[in-house]
């Protein structure tokens, strides 16, 4: 890892978090991901499983964690499991965790080899009542493949037949979703390096200037501060391009009056920040696009004036249209009679913004939390409205990470440049 070592209390409270949401005499067993096929004999760099990672800290492949809060031997109510280091592969592949770094990683005391595992874990889980199995209940997940978490519940189902299954990620989506100070550390140490790659940014463009380019400054910015890469794959959108909110092929050449669209954040720690800033390429917004972006930044400040614990995000959705309509008519794109007959599923303001205004975020971009529920404290969220005009082949978005706490919420960016004179002044200094 690049990154300097996490406070271990981060993944002991974490995982007293979990324990105290088991029932009576049951066990949790977490697995880590597989390493995945690339092409020839190439692997794909390994991600670990979010919330093996959550509960442990430990990002080495083969790893579990085994919780059992009622088991009769002491020693063995937390074990983090290990692959045996194999002096063949460390030669190949570098270093595997010892037992004593394991420990100092997750604060676990009971450390066993995986090589162990099988002969201890059954007779623990004879002991148990219940078994509480992962899999991945991000409501926004894709992937149709049958990963290690789906192949070790069927294990499980078919090798113990009578025992109670219980599903862990239904707890985990509500305890992942609250973070704790210790945790917010971490995402404010990704959110400062996304800060500084930014700044560079506002130095480095001007016309002519390749969006790849753009996004080996930033790759250059995230390692060099100890960040393992970008939380996930840059968007580089220069002129119309960003109108397209996943553009990912950043190819092309930044142009002398047009705007460019840039979301990116960086990973520390396994944890995410992400950006979103529209600047003008050549250093100085247009009066148009000063009226457009300007638009953009009020509605942003009114989603951070109404995003507090106790509203959903279905009544945080519709007043943020509302106010998204107002402001539209406001710089003349939509029309008194476009509203008057909008179709309440399909509204007026839908046609110049198009996305969701925030979602959950930790060690996952996208990360688990509810949608229906009450907004609690503790809780992360982006605010990212954008407004995207293709008649005028225009798109902007302006993106912050806010903390919710019982007190509104804290913008965790808020040292990042954001209105017109901030980033026009630090473009002049270039």
């Amino acid at each position: 890892m690049k990154y300097l070592p996490l406070n271990p209390q981060i993944f002991i409270d974490n995982r007293k978090r979990f324990i105290a949401k088991m029932e009576k005499n049951s066990i949790a067993i977490f697995n880590s991901n597989d390493e995945l096929p690339m092409n020839g004999d190439a692997l794909h760099p390994f991600v670990q499983n979010s919330d093996l990672f959550w509960l442990s800290g430990i990002e080495q492949e083969d790893t579990m964690v085994v919780l059992f809060p009622d088991n009769p031997d002491p020693r063995f109510r937390e074990v983090l499991v290990l692959v045996r280091p194999n002096e063949l592969k460390e030669k190949w592949n570098g270093h595997q965790l010892r037992k004593n770094e394991g420990e100092a990683i997750s604060g676990i005391k009971r450390i066993i080899w995986l090589d162990e595992l099988e002969g201890m874990l059954q007779p623990w889980i004879h002991l148990a009542d219940i078994i509480y199995l992962n899999t991945n209940e991000n409501d926004r997940k894709a992937n149709e493949v049958p990963v290690r978490d789906y192949r070790y519940a069927s294990y499980i189902r078919d090798r113990y037949p009578l025992h109670s299954l219980k599903r862990s990620a239904k707890i985990l989506k509500e305890l992942r979703a609250i973070k704790t100070p210790l945790e917010i550390e971490v995402v404010q140490k990704a959110i400062d390096i996304t800060d500084n790659a930014f700044r560079r940014l506002l130095t480095f463009i001007k016309p002519g200037v390749m969006e790849y380019e753009i996004d080996a400054e930033i790759w250059y910015s995230f390692l060099s501060q100890r960040a393992s890469g970008p939380a996930y794959g840059s968007i580089i959108a220069s002129g119309d391009r960003a109108r397209t909110l996943h553009y990912v092929e950043n190819n092309h050449e930044c142009k002398d009056g047009e705007l460019i669209l840039m979301d990116f954040g960086a990973r520390y720690g396994n944890y995410s920040a992400d950006l979103t800033r529209t600047i003008p390429v050549n250093g100085k917004f247009s009066k148009r696009q000063k009226e457009v972006y300007n638009a953009c930044l009020d509605l942003h400040y009114y989603c951070a004036s109404i995003l507090k614990p106790g509203i959903t995000i279905n009544d945080y959705t519709d007043k943020v249209a509302n106010e998204a309509t107002r402001l539209f008519q406001k710089i003349g794109l939509l029309k008194r009679e476009d509203i008057k007959n909008e179709d309440p599923e399909n509204r007026a303001y839908r046609k110049y913004l198009y996305h969701g205004i925030s979602h959950h975020l930790g060690i996952d971009v996208h990360d688990v939390g509810t949608k229906t529920e009450p907004i609690k404290t503790g809780m992360v969220f982006t605010i990212e409205p954008g407004i995207y005009i293709e008649e005028e082949q225009m798109g902007i978005r302006i993106e912050d990470n806010y903390w919710i706490t019982k007190n509104g919420n804290k913008d965790l960016m808020k040292n990042i440049p954001k209105t017109i004179d901030e980033i026009e002044s630090l473009m002049k200094a270039r």
